[in-house]
Parts: structure tokens; sequence; C-alpha cells
């Protein structure tokens, strides 16, 4: 097995599909579904494992075309890699290619192993006009390779795509994500300007005043998952009752993040069409999110707040409600330097860390201006951009529709 062995895979690029939809398919299905998940996830770690014995002075590691030909001798030699599907291998591979890239390009993490269970996926390339069809009102059926035509619900009508991804999540629910760009959404034309400013307790606050959250867990589905924490705690690994549990806590957390991702999706759509321009902070929140726990030599300090913290942050989706906005409304979306956005009094524009009173109320010490803080500091962010935009267009009126395209780079702030 020397040359399974050798063969090795790149990290995954995660297929944005904007289309996504509800797959519905047998158990035989469903196990098929499972081997070509099984088999992406074999050909991607195998891809870290080689990437992992590359060093400094060593000769580079191969590339995908170099992958590509390892995988061709590799399902030569196993029966079991021979009987899956080479597009869901290949393209595991390719998307590997990319992880690393964006790695390199510094714009994502190095990628990492992928277990059974979790980053369940693969993608299909290729896809042909007559390789989607509608069966009926709500029902439509994808053909998948080696699998057949495996039934989705038809929820909206599906556009014209050339791949698709199929991905299972940790309830076990099945999606089928298609790769298409949706149109901008336009703005309407006034060049009205709106600050958002993110925050843990009010997840979007915005400059006009409303305070946006996302909806959480009701109380008695909180209890539910207290109490199936303590019972996972203490059954035995490996055991049914513990898998149980475990699939009964990952439903709790899926419908908690449906309602995020349904909450970040109508929010950007009405930022979108409400504004022409949407000033936001540029966060860094994958260094916000890090974790604090040090290492032995150099433990860390407060490390179960920074936890809260770090969950609090992602479980407001701060990245994903600025990420779909920038899709919906492309160039419309201004990032503003957030350095002292919060001690700024809107009203006089005095900085003094002691206005900023308690997490809800800002009091400035120099006027006794009194505002929510997150809108105070949504305010700020309002005005930053507008100063930018009079800058830029040579001192036009802000009633004026904004065109940021020729100064693009110019506008960008942070």
């Amino acid at each position: 097995m020397m040359v399974v062995s050798r063969f090795l895979s790149v990290g995954v690029g995660r297929l944005l599909g904007v289309s996504r939809y509800r797959l519905q398919p047998s158990p035989a299905q469903e196990a098929a579904l499972l081997e070509h998940c099984g088999h992406a996830r074999y050909v991607w770690n195998l891809a870290v494992e080689q990437h992992a014995h590359w060093q400094r002075g060593r000769a580079l590691a191969p590339g995908f075309v170099e992958q590509c030909r390892q995988l061709t001798e590799a399902r030569a030699a196993c029966e079991w890699l021979a009987a899956g599907s080479i597009i869901v291998q290949q393209q595991a591979l390719k998307d590997f290619h990319q992880a690393m890239a964006n790695f390199f390009g510094q714009t994502h993490r190095r990628p990492t192993w992928r277990r059974r269970g979790r980053s369940e996926g693969f993608r299909i390339v290729a896809v042909k006009p007559g390789d989607v069809r509608r069966v009926s009102r709500k029902v439509g059926e994808v053909r998948i390779p080696k699998v057949g035509w495996v039934r989705f619900r038809w929820s909206r009508p599906v556009e014209q795509a050339k791949s698709f991804r199929v991905t299972r999540d940790a309830a076990g629910r099945w999606h089928v994500a298609f790769a298409v760009i949706p149109a901008p959404i336009p703005g309407p034309g006034t060049g009205e300007i709106v600050g958002v400013d993110r925050g843990v307790t009010v997840s979007a606050a915005l400059s006009t005043g409303e305070l946006l959250i996302v909806p959480p867990l009701r109380e008695a589905e909180k209890k539910r998952l207290v109490r199936l924490q303590r019972t996972v705690a203490r059954a035995k690994p490996g055991s049914k009752r513990r898998g149980k549990v475990k699939v009964a806590i990952a439903q709790l957390r899926a419908r908690e993040g449906d309602r995020r991702k349904d909450w970040v999706e109508k929010t950007s759509t009405d930022l979108a069409r409400r504004f022409d321009v949407i000033a936001v902070e540029d966060l860094k929140i994958s260094a916000m999110t890090r974790s604090a726990k040090g290492t032995i030599e150099a433990p860390g300090t407060n490390v179960r707040q920074k936890a809260g913290l770090n969950q609090g942050i992602l479980a407001n989706g701060w990245g994903r409600l600025v990420a779909r906005t920038e899709d919906k409304a492309p160039d419309r979306v201004w990032k503003i330097n957030p350095r002292y956005t919060s001690q700024t009094c809107n009203a006089c524009k005095h900085i003094a860390r002691e206005s900023r009173e308690s997490q809800a109320l800002f009091l400035c010490v120099a006027c006794k201006h009194r505002d929510h803080a997150d809108v105070n500091a949504a305010k700020n962010h309002r005005d930053t951009a507008a100063g930018l935009a009079v800058a830029a267009r040579g001192g036009l009126l802000l009633g004026e529709p904004v065109n940021r395209e020729p100064q693009r780079d110019l506008l960008l702030v942070g």
C-alpha cells in the first residue's frame, strides 16, 4: 500500500451555495451518500497528511495534477476506493488545493483533518441541465453519480448551476447547495447611509435607533439543552445512549443555527433594500474569538470569561451578517476603522472612556448627551462614512445617490 500511503490531498475550500435545499434520500441512497462522504474525507485526510510531512528545505509537496495521478494509482490498488465516484474524490483534492491557496493567501487558516460526523459532504461538478428536474409542486430531484435520482424539497425555483455540494450536518440532515450567484439587490437610490454596530447583547444596532437581536433558543429549549448536556456527560463513551443524546443536542444546535441564518438573510436583505451605503466596523473576528488558554508555560487569564465572550460573538453571526450584506449589496458595504467609535459622543465628538457608563448607556461627560451606547457607535460609523463620501465626491450633498465605484480604494478605511 505504498501508493496509498504517499498519496495526499489538500484542504477544502468551502462552496458557498447560496441556493440550498433539504435533501430527502431513501435509506439505501443515504448509505451511498455516506460512502461518498467517506471517500471524500479519506482523500482529504491523505492530502493533509502529505502536506504535514513537508518542511522547509525539502522538495515541494505535490500539487493538484500530481495528486490526481496518485489518486489514479490508489484507485487501481484499492478496490473499495475504485468503487466510489472519481468525481467526488477528485473534487476533494480540488477543494484541498483551493484551501491551501487560501491559507497561503492569508485569508483562511491551514486545512486540518476531517472527522466522521463533522464536515461531511462532497462536491459534484459538470452538472448538466437535465441533472435537476421538478417532480411536483414541492418536490424536485437531483442526479448524483452512483446514487441516482435523489429527491429534495422544492422550496423555491432552482437556477441553473455548474456544480453543487451535498452536505450532512451533525443533526443528520442532508442538504444540496447549488453554486449560483444571485443578482445584487438594487439600493433605493436616495444616498441614505446607515451605520451598523455589532454587539453581544444587541446583535446589530442601527444608526436609525433600531436594535436587532438574533432569536435565541426558547427557555424550554435551553433547559432541555442543559439536561441533555448533563446526560451526555454521565453517559459511557461509545455507548448507544451517548450517541442518541449527542444527536438530540445537535438537533437543538441546528435549530439555533437555522434561526440565526434566517435572521441574517432577512436583516441583510432589508439593509440592502433600504440603504445605499451600509457602514460597519472593520473587525478581525477570527482574531477576536481566539482562545485565551495560552500554553502550559504561559497559561492565559480569565479563560472562562473569554470563552463566554467568544461564544456570544459567534452566536450573534457578526461575520455572516456582513458577508451576506456584501453579497447582496456589492460595493455598498463600507468598513470603518472601529477605533474610539464606542467612546466618541456623536453630538459633540468628545472622546472619553467614562462616557460609556454601561453596556447599554452612553452619557457624554462633556455635553451630557444621552443615547443607547450601541446606537451612538452606529451613528459614528454613519458619520464617518458620510464624511468619506463627501470628501471623495468633492463636497457633494449626501442626499444625492452615492456612486462609490471610481473611488473604491480611497473609501476603504481600516
